[in-house]
């Protein structure tokens, strides 16, 4: 072919691939938070059935649950269809669980929230055998309901205290009576143990349905923390109502009073209760409670309260009587990813519990006399969950895989050998896993591809692919994407620090370009993992910026060493390390060193704050979004895991505290709160913006009226991400 034809084939080529390039679009904030545009799919309510051969599902509305096989992926049954039902207008379910027979089903919707995990609704009991529903009550709307092993109960909690109904005959009992608003609460946890702990059920059905066990947690001498609501977006309040509501709940702040806690069986057949004895110290925690499988025992776990020391307690159900079978303590802290490891073996003769005594969290079997009997998993890195065991005692999990930045899942026998690697794409990879652990279905993700979710034989062997998002990666075509880079670097204190950007579109290297550093820095966080993301960064870097994220000190995936440096000290290291990034990032040829911001919410918020007033004015801008300004106002359980208590470290306190150190602030601020956050409350930002005022230090402020700790409903997110994304185009 002559020269001349394919040089003007070639030129044509590249004219087209420009013309291309120029016609993809750039991503909005509308299309991000508004339209959601680029929303990502996932498979709802799955969960594995008794057999182990059948898992089920919601259809895309919530309105069905399906029946599949695991061997195929294919639907098989749809066992409940709420527009099917007679009598009864319900638009969706919200999350449901069958019974140990799998004839009944107890699901619930009409949910009202109340904080981050726990929740009022309405419950109802479908019969699969007789096609019949009913209300488990018909009280107003209940808690955390549940149905006995042998489906013969239903139970829940009204007005915190705890209630059982026969589902034959139809009659109702009540089983504890001194619940009370901020009093007492019977099976639910207190405001600091949902948060902190991570659990809003406090009750548990033994296997043999014969008892109930349950914490109680009087909080009467707990102080009250107090909030405003405003008419107009909270639906409990009377809208004809001129007055604003005063909200009042028991939030225990470092040093103050927790709430007293005791753990007690409730016996059906004798209609008795006993209190388990966990010892006389009031001031310990007890953050799970756990059946044996037998039902002969109860597992209860304990904590003191700088939470270093942690034990397990095996009570007898019939006197109360208990003893210890574990211990385990820290010089710093119990990791708390440790409780639902927790697991007991079928034989009633051992268990698997994690541990960071290695330096790093890796799991352990042990028998009932607290012997440990061998190291499951070992080396440089950390567990990051456990999932159980099968009936060939293997066992699954998922670790850090040769990174922080990427997890897999693996399996090794219960002896500690012929471990085996079961996920084939690096990434984030977790799983779950059928009731028998023949199958599992895994959940991957990674920076260049949204969530991937497939059927796999528990060899790791791929049945099938249950959901790819392909219709995002689609879409993702049309418009301009950048994709996260890693990098990593070394502090002037030789510490390696790990980090992801994504430059601009339409990057010139020959161009200097603005930064916007994202960080959250809480202890054992990560905000560097190679995983997907298609949110506000986008937007920002179609208007000519780099976005960068870096993990410091005391963010997790590196071992305890790394992640507890900034115990009794928080703040400090986190806020050396930001600095020591902007510093970096002023080195890079392609960066304007003189409009670099930072931004984060919650605990990053305050390592922003941090930033701007140590930073010696490295930061232009920055936006703190519901910050804590002073670890005094924040809750007990949290803060005194890394901190103490204010009487015990009141220096650790102070000296990384923004509130005195407001007269430094150098840079443009934004500070953004919720009215409604029962989280960090609106007292952070208020106090510190008094400081600012005082010290003669201008900024901007939002409070979204009536919005809790995640600032969202309705336009609200929108709303919170444009400000945001203004304020930076204007002032970095």
């Amino acid at each position: 072919m002559n020269h001349r034809i394919i040089y003007a084939l070639l030129s044509l080529l590249l004219v087209n691939n420009v013309i291309f390039a120029k016609e993809k679009q750039n991503i909005t904030l509308q299309q991000l938070y508004k339209d959601n545009t680029f929303a990502i799919k996932d498979i709802e309510g799955l969960k594995s059935m008794k057999d182990g051969e059948h898992f089920t599902s919601f259809n895309e509305n919530k309105t069905q649950i399906i029946k599949y096989s695991y061997k195929t992926g294919e639907s098989v049954d749809t066992l409940l269809n709420i527009k099917k039902m007679e009598n009864i207008e319900l638009e969706e379910i919200q999350d449901y669980s069958l019974s140990n027979d799998e004839q009944k089903i107890l699901f619930y919707t009409n949910r009202e929230r109340i904080y981050r995990h726990s929740f009022f609704a309405d419950y109802f009991v479908w019969n699969i055998k007789t096609n019949k529903l009913v209300a488990l009550t018909k009280k107003d709307k209940i808690r955390i309901a549940s149905l006995s092993p042998d489906g013969n109960n239903g139970s829940y909690i009204f007005k915190n205290n705890i209630y059982i109904k026969n589902l034959n005959t139809g009659k109702e009992k009540q089983i504890t009576f001194d619940g009370k608003y901020n009093k007492i609460q019977n099976g639910t946890p207190d405001w600091v143990y949902e948060e902190e702990f991570g659990f809003i059920k406090a009750y548990q059905w033994s296997p043999d349905s014969k008892n109930i066990a349950y914490i109680k947690f009087d909080e009467n001498d707990t102080p009250m923390f107090n909030m405003t609501l405003f008419q107009g977006t909270n639906p409990v309040l009377d809208k004809n109502k001129l007055y604003p509501e005063n909200y009042t709940f028991k939030y225990p702040k470092p040093g103050e009073t927790n709430s007293i806690v005791t753990v007690n069986v409730f016996n059906l057949e004798k209609d008795q209760t006993k209190t388990m004895k966990i010892g006389k110290d009031k001031e310990q925690y007890i953050p799970r409670i756990k059946w044996m499988k037998n039902s002969e025992k109860l597992a209860i776990m304990r904590l003191n309260r700088h939470q270093n020391k942690f034990e397990i307690l095996l009570a007898n159900p019939a006197n109360g009587k208990s003893k210890v079978i574990y211990k385990d303590k820290e010089k710093e802290y119990i990791d708390e990813n440790i409780y639902d490891s927790f697991v007991l073996l079928e034989d009633n003769k051992h268990f698997i519990i994690m541990s960071e005594k290695s330096g790093f969290n890796h799991l352990y079997l042990h028998n009932l006399k607290g012997k440990e009997i061998t190291a499951l998993t070992k080396g440089n890195f950390d567990v990051r969950s456990f999932y159980g065991y099968d009936d060939i005692d293997k066992i699954y999990y998922t670790a850090y895989d040769n990174s922080p930045l990427n997890t897999a899942l693996y399996s090794v026998d219960l002896n500690g050998d012929n471990l085996q690697k079961l996920s084939q794409n690096t990434g984030q990879n977790s799983a779950k896993f059928a009731n028998t652990f023949k199958y599992y279905i895994n959940y991957f993700d990674n920076s260049k591809t949204p969530k991937l979710i497939t059927l796999h034989h528990n060899s790791g062997e791929l049945i099938r692919t249950l959901e790819d998002n392909i219709g995002v990666i689609d879409s993702l075509k049309k418009y301009n994407f950048n994709e996260k880079e890693f990098f990593s670097f070394k502090t002037s204190e030789n510490i390696e620090l790990n980090g992801w950007m994504i430059k601009p579109i339409n990057f010139d290297p020959n161009e200097k370009y603005p930064v916007l550093i994202y960080q959250y820095s809480g202890p054992g966080s990560q905000s560097v993992k190679n995983s997907w993301s298609c949110d506000m960064y986008q937007y920002l870097t179609s208007q000519g910026y780099i976005i960068a994220s870096v993990d410091g000190r005391g963010t997790g995936g590196r071992g305890e060493y790394f992640k507890k440096k900034t115990y009794l000290e928080i703040g400090k290291y986190e806020t050396i390390d930001m600095v020591e990034s902007a510093k970096y990032l002023q080195s890079l040829t392609y960066v304007d060193g003189d409009r670099i911001g930072i931004w984060g919410w919650s605990y990053g918020g305050y390592i922003t704050l941090l930033c701007m007033e140590k930073g010696d004015g490295i930061f232009k801008a920055g936006v703190a979004v519901a910050p804590v300004t002073n670890w005094r106002f924040y809750d007990s359980i949290y803060t005194e895991r890394f901190m103490r208590t204010p009487q015990e470290n009141p220096s650790g306190y102070d000296d990384n505290s923004p509130l005195f150190f407001a007269d430094q602030f150098q840079g443009k601020l934004l500070i953004c709160h919720g009215s409604a956050d029962d989280n960090v409350h609106m007292q952070n930002t208020m106090e510190y913006i008094e400081k600012l005022v005082q010290a003669d230090k201008q900024f901007d402020m939002m409070i979204y009226t009536n919005r809790n700790h995640s600032i969202y409903g309705g336009n609200t997110k929108y709303h919170l991400r444009k400000k945001i994304c203004d304020f930076i185009i204007n002032n970095l």
